[in-house]
């Protein structure tokens, strides 16, 4: 317990928790950006292939990381088409992968969350002549509550993700090395006082995480 406690007051554990924080909230305001209006979108337009869309959302929930992380280092590398742009093995690239896994995460909660309010007040809202972009804004309003609670979960795939963030980022000290990925190294070395240290922070998140979203549907 003492190692663990030496940990916590390293610079290297503040450098890592401040990096997971900084790239998981990234890539949950990237995914929000994609996948709010896309589920609200799904709600309460009809076009064709839109159940097509609505069932992608909702298979790609168990997206396996290992694949995104494989197929998003195959786009970023040398030879790849994204190549140029120097992402691989950076934090933009880690952001980039956790958003991805986050995204339909986030647009199937949010159509789920839009269905019963755009029943309930679709009609009125069409009969005041809103546009779909405003209907879109009033129903995200109506179902904030439903709305934050599809953002927190993406949150929290985010900040638990390990798999893609391994294959795309590298795990460089002082760089790219987040806590889930800080973990596994520093299991594998030994070292289980920061392990450990970086272990009880990322579940204490995730029980804060989870409670958010408890007291949010409580109220």
């Amino acid at each position: 317990m003492d190692d663990v406690w030496a940990a916590l007051g390293t610079a290297e554990f503040a450098h890592i928790v401040g990096l997971s924080l900084t790239v998981s909230l990234s890539a949950t305001a990237l995914a929000a950006v994609v996948g709010l209006p896309c589920g609200a979108a799904l709600a309460i337009c009809r076009f064709p292939g839109r159940q097509f869309l609505i069932l992608l959302a909702n298979a790609f929930l168990g997206l396996p990381p290992v694949v995104v992380g494989l197929t998003l280092y195959l786009m970023l590398s040398r030879s790849g088409p994204l190549g140029a742009l120097a992402l691989l093995f950076t934090p933009s690239a880690v952001v980039i992968a956790q958003a991805l896994l986050a995204a339909p995460i986030i647009t199937a909660l949010t159509h789920r969350a839009i269905e019963e309010p755009w029943q309930e007040y679709g009609g009125a809202l069409r009969v005041d002549g809103a546009t779909r972009w405003r209907s879109i804004r009033v129903l995200l309003a109506i179902a904030r509550r439903s709305v934050l609670t599809a953002v927190l979960a993406g949150f929290g795939r985010t900040i638990s993700e390990v798999g893609a963030v391994l294959i795309v980022g590298g795990n460089i000290a002082g760089y790219t090395r987040i806590m889930t990925t800080a973990i596994v190294l520093k299991t594998s070395e030994g070292e289980l006082g920061l392990a450990l240290g970086l272990g009880l922070v990322l579940i204490g998140i995730s029980i804060a995480v989870s409670a958010s979203a408890f007291v949010l549907w409580e109220r």
